[in-house]
């Protein structure tokens, strides 16, 4: 059996093929201004990976924000729900996830069989997101990946206390003209991500064991200041975890299929 999912994100179009039960490839592309067009090129690069054809798909299931848009899915399905089941075909102990995503985060609550129980999301506001560190990376002429190591050099992390982003980069315009040092900037950036995040978690509680996904999971800084508010340590996903999304619609595509069957 040879399934697919395809996660078309904010930021970035995600695929991955799973042959005979094991994964054989994914995908990570760039987003364009189509989500039918991120979704092809997530496919196409997925496929040439895999030396497989569009017709050797059996099943494709379609999820995050473009996922109605994606013309080859013969289903779309919610990415709160293809997190909850990628994450948890990982680690079957976890029971939250922290998805952080390109312009907006949630909070998903899983039971011991992957069943979504609860969610929380932050959608209206870009504060505490990929897109938020990208913005504060460009104020800061840091690269993106830089983050991470610098803010864990902070002697003194300085609160950045605006919520909105707009606010938040100001803020930062400010620290930098009082001659804050950069690593401390960029721990109060990463803790108030952290604060950001907390808020959400308090709406579906906290339950062991927890993960996080999506593309802002790479930074090490963000990872560390949420785990000392969460004061736990989150596990470690073995895969890239901005594909885990893209598993979890995947591997309901083996159910729909089986289904369909």
């Amino acid at each position: 059996m040879i399934i697919a999912g395809c996660d078309v994100g904010s930021l970035t179009g995600k695929a991955v093929i799973y042959k005979n039960g094991s994964m054989i490839a994914y995908s990570i592309v760039p987003t364009t201004v189509k989500p039918e067009r991120t979704a092809r090129n997530a496919m196409d690069e997925v496929l040439k990976k895999s030396n497989l054809t569009q017709e050797d798909i059996e099943f494709i299931v379609g999820t995050g924000y473009g996922r109605v848009k994606i013309p080859f899915a013969d289903k779309n399905i919610s990415e709160i729900t293809c997190h909850g089941k990628g994450a948890h075909s990982f680690i079957p102990s976890i029971r939250t996830i922290i998805d952080m995503g390109g312009q907006d985060l949630k909070v998903i609550k899983v039971s011991k069989d992957g069943k979504l129980l609860d969610f929380a999301m932050n959608d209206k506001c870009a504060a505490g997101t990929g897109r938020f560190l990208e913005v504060m990376a460009r104020t800061l002429e840091l690269k993106l990946e830089e983050l991470g190591p610098i803010s864990l050099q902070a002697k003194s992390p300085i609160a950045i206390t605006a919520q909105c982003s707009v606010f938040a980069e100001t803020e930062v315009v400010s620290r930098i003209a009082d001659g804050a040092e950069v690593a401390d900037i960029v721990a109060g950036i990463h803790d108030a991500i952290a604060a950001r995040i907390m808020s959400q978690v308090y709406k579906v509680g906290l339950e062991e064991d927890v993960t996080i996904t999506g593309g802002v999971a790479k930074n090490i800084g963000v990872v560390t200041y949420l785990e000392k508010r969460l004061g736990v340590k989150t596990k470690p996903l073995p895969v890239d975890p901005q594909i885990v999304g893209a598993v979890g619609a995947a591997l309901l595509a083996k159910e729909e299929y089986e289904k369909k069957k």
